[in-house]
């Protein structure tokens, strides 16, 4: 099977401890294992394992001062640790008296803050794994991504559809519903079809609400599931004035991965054009955006903007530094640029920049429109928000 080299970095000072989160199925274990094949690995997703330490936390302490020659000299590596969020105070005693480090893994840090787990004060760097990204797969197929979608296994996998119906199921039942984060399962089974037919446009929660049959505070406490539990993130309007013709208030919200999403509302993309390969070739781009600002420490923020008459730039990296316009054309016709040009008069963003599907690249009245395999190499080479 295809090995993908993955770009985050968990170069980690001596005595340094981390949290490591990312949605299930993204490589975590695999990373881990590789970097730190020395390590003590703990796993909770393992039965005997969990059921040991959720009764007796104090384990964790016993068996590591057993074992402290090698648990001094490399990270201890505890997965899944928000399944046993006591072990953490055990954590922190061992980080504070024995000098010793962990990289405490997991797929949702939810159940620990609710539950007021120690989150060991700020003593613990936080990284976060994505799904794959562009410069991780050689030659990507772009059709194969936003069907697929870039979990690694979906990715390589031929009966991708299976799997994803069965992770979009797991999800569903392991982390929101055995987790506890809500207790009325119809109606979050409603609201996770219903957000996924409006995904990448604006939230409008009385009317997903409605669909549910819920309350709007109970749709808005769901959209913040799905943030806690690292399946999804909002990008929020770019207001840098005071404008009453600027939209300031409805985000948009963007699942983690475009396989995941495509599966919620099952959808699959033919061919590079029409409008499902549009919605899907912006997710991918705005994920790609995500994982670069992350990985390399950035976290610039990412927006979007629009005008209460429809004018729309799908993203505005930074301060307002790059309007970033996604396409999916073959070639982009000029009319589609003036939500563009309007931007830039009002803002002066230092780039504006039309992503699509063209074969080469070229500049239109100061507009770049560039193939998305450039802008990506670009994005990457950190030449985009320099």
């Amino acid at each position: 099977m295809e090995t993908f080299n993955r770009l985050l970095a968990l170069d980690l000072p001596k005595e340094q401890s981390a949290f490591l989160w990312g949605p299930r199925k993204t490589g975590k274990t695999t990373l881990l294992r590789e970097k730190f094949p020395q390590s003590i690995f703990i796993d909770f997703l393992k039965t005997d394992t969990f059921l040991e330490y959720t009764k007796s936390p104090f384990l964790l302490r016993e068996r590591l001062m057993a074992n402290e020659d090698q648990a001094r000299k490399y990270p201890v590596i505890i997965d899944e640790v928000q399944k046993v969020p006591h072990v953490l105070d055990e954590v922190h005693w061992l980080m504070e008296n024995q000098s010793m480090n962990f990289i405490l893994c997991g797929s949702s840090a939810r159940k620990l803050k609710r539950g007021q787990a120690n989150m060991l004060g700020g003593r613990a760097w936080r990284f976060e794994l994505f799904p794959l990204v562009s410069k991780e797969v050689e030659n990507l197929d772009l059709l194969r991504a936003l069907n697929h979608g870039l979990i690694p296994n979906h990715y390589l996998q031929k009966n991708y559809r299976r799997s994803l119906r069965g992770y979009v199921q797991d999800y569903l039942k392991e982390e929101v519903f055995h987790e506890g984060l809500t207790r009325n399962i119809p109606a979050f089974s409603r609201f996770f079809e219903a957000m996924g037919y409006s995904h990448g446009s604006l939230v409008n929660y009385t009317n997903i609400a409605r669909e549910c049959g819920v309350s709007s505070k109970t749709v808005k406490e769901y959209y913040q599931i799905l943030v806690d539990t690292l399946l999804g993130t909002f990008v929020l309007p770019f207001k840098k004035r005071q404008e009453r013709q600027v939209i300031s208030k409805a985000p948009k919200f963007y699942l983690f991965d475009p396989g995941v999403a495509g599966a919620i509302i099952r959808r699959t993309v033919e061919a590079e054009k029409g409008e499902l390969f549009g919605n899907a070739f912006e997710h991918f781009i705005y994920l790609e955006m995500l994982a670069h600002s992350s990985y390399n420490e950035i976290d610039y923020p990412i927006n979007f903007w629009r005008t209460k008459n429809g004018q729309e730039v799908d993203f505005i990296l930074g301060d307002g530094e790059v309007a970033v316009e996604v396409k999916g054309s073959a070639m982009v016709d000029k009319r589609l640029l003036r939500p563009m040009k309007s931007f830039m008069e009002l803002y002066k963003p230092r780039q504006g920049i039309v992503v699509c599907n063209e074969k080469e690249e070229r500049v239109h009245e100061g507009i770049r429109i560039m193939p998305w395999r450039i802008f990506l190499q670009e994005l990457w080479q950190d030449e985009i928000l320099k």
